[in-house]
């Protein structure tokens, strides 16, 4: 039995209705596509996991796909208790949030329609203003609560949309795409802004697409900016890219998404971009690439949620892999888990790392086994000598600060080479 609806919010693609989010007196969400986007045949669903169909989806496909927009873990229950609501709650963290969220959607009030334009120019934040902020993410993730813009992103660790005014930080204004993302560095892991920023401009050296990143300091406060692959730039106009992470695309709950929670695994994720991508064997191989650079760097946080599908613009408006992101070497910090968060192989660390872990990776991924032991050979030796050769990271001039993370790369580096290269099965 439906019970009465409570509440909703329309859901925006850019300047049009993509449908209805609501939630009914039980507490249940529901969406419904729009009838003119479901009967447009050049709409996009929202969703891989939410094909458009004129009949509503329930509560659980609309936890996994619009939840999955939401911060997690202890920064979604610091909203919540800013916000003065239930950390259980997505749709109204939507409400208070969703305004400028990861993709292309927006979430706003029954009625309310998407500003042509932000009102004014965002006022940069000096080195003062700055650091109150970084200082006041913790308490107030997102800024929830405090007027302005309704800005949202997945993850558990701290962060917040923002623009640049002549490179300067700026909290953008109501219904103004943010183009950039600052990521303060947590007291209970020091380093982490430029161990992410090392990976990144890593990844890049060795010609893996990944996120543009620049290490930062503000009073003695480290912090990464990030530049969004989601948000495109002509002149003074940015427009939303749509993208979605693979647990959304899959339907898996954020709370689900390592794999030994039940949440995807490489043979989930490879099946995916066969079904998504418009080059599936192009997407497949950068796959491959990351599952391989993410053993390199040892960095065991790489779930279904640190991968997405991004649509393009223009030609065709194609599917493809998102640019790399959140690379973290993670064992530079002993008491975090080394498990992989989704296993290469059955191989949950790099020590257990052995042939036959080889042949089934790429088993997995479709692919043949001699081509995947070649290409991690191929990015081991590239690792090694990007190292050799200095890599540059964008912002950061005291190499002392990831002199131990360097020195632990190139030894995993050697150790994958020599894995990748030794016989048996």
């Amino acid at each position: 039995m439906n019970l009465p609806v409570l509440d909703s919010l329309a859901v925006w693609w850019g300047d049009r209705l993509a449908g209805t989010l609501s939630i009914d007196r039980g507490g249940a969400m529901h969406f419904a596509y729009a009838h003119d986007w479901v009967n447009d045949p050049d709409t996009p669903a929202v969703s891989r996991a939410m094909p458009k169909r004129e009949a509503e989806y329930d509560d659980a496909i609309c936890k996994a796909v619009f939840g999955g927009l939401l911060p997690e873990e202890g920064q979604r229950t610091a909203i919540a208790r800013a916000l003065g609501i239930s950390p259980d709650n997505p749709f109204r963290l939507l409400a208070a949030l969703g305004g400028d969220v990861a993709g292309a959607l927006a979430f706003l009030p029954t009625g309310e329609h998407p500003p042509k334009a932000a009102t004014g120019e965002p006022q940069p934040l000096n080195d003062t203003a700055l650091a109150e902020l970084i200082d006041r993410l913790p308490r107030v993730p997102m800024l929830a609560g405090e007027g302005g813009a309704r800005l949202s992103l997945a993850g558990a660790q701290s962060k917040l949309p923002v623009v640049l005014v002549e490179g300067q930080v700026a909290v953008p204004l109501a219904g103004q795409p943010s183009t950039h993302l600052i990521k303060p560095e947590p007291d209970r892991f020091p380093g982490l802004a430029a161990n992410e920023a090392f990976c990144l401009a890593l990844a890049r050296a060795v010609g893996l697409d990944a996120v543009d990143a620049e290490w930062r300091e503000v009073q003695g406060r480290p912090y990464l900016l990030v530049s969004r692959y989601d948000r495109a730039t002509d002149g003074d106009s940015v427009r939303r890219l749509h993208q979605e992470d693979f647990a959304q695309a899959l339907g898996v709950p954020s709370n689900r998404k390592y794999a030994a929670e039940g949440g995807p695994v490489f043979r989930d994720c490879f099946a995916l971009l066969r079904e998504a991508t418009a080059r599936p064997a192009l997407e497949v191989l950068k796959l491959v690439d990351a599952a391989i650079f993410n053993i390199i760097i040892g960095n065991a946080d790489a779930h279904a949620k640190n991968f997405s599908l991004l649509r393009q613009e223009g030609g065709g408006r194609s599917i493809v892999l998102a640019p790399l992101y959140d690379l973290v070497a993670t064992v530079m910090w002993k008491e975090l888990a080394p498990r992989f968060a989704m296993t290469f192989g059955g191989a949950g660390t790099l020590e257990q790392l052995e042939p036959k872990h080889f042949e089934r990776f790429a088993a997995d991924a479709g692919v043949a086994n001699p081509f995947v032991r070649r290409r991690a050979s191929q990015l081991a030796e590239a690792v090694i000598d990007a190292i050799g050769r200095g890599v540059s990271v964008p912002g950061l001039d005291d190499q002392a600060l990831i002199a131990a993370q360097v020195d632990a790369i190139r030894d995993r580096a050697q150790r994958v080479a020599l894995k990748a290269s030794a016989r048996g099965g």
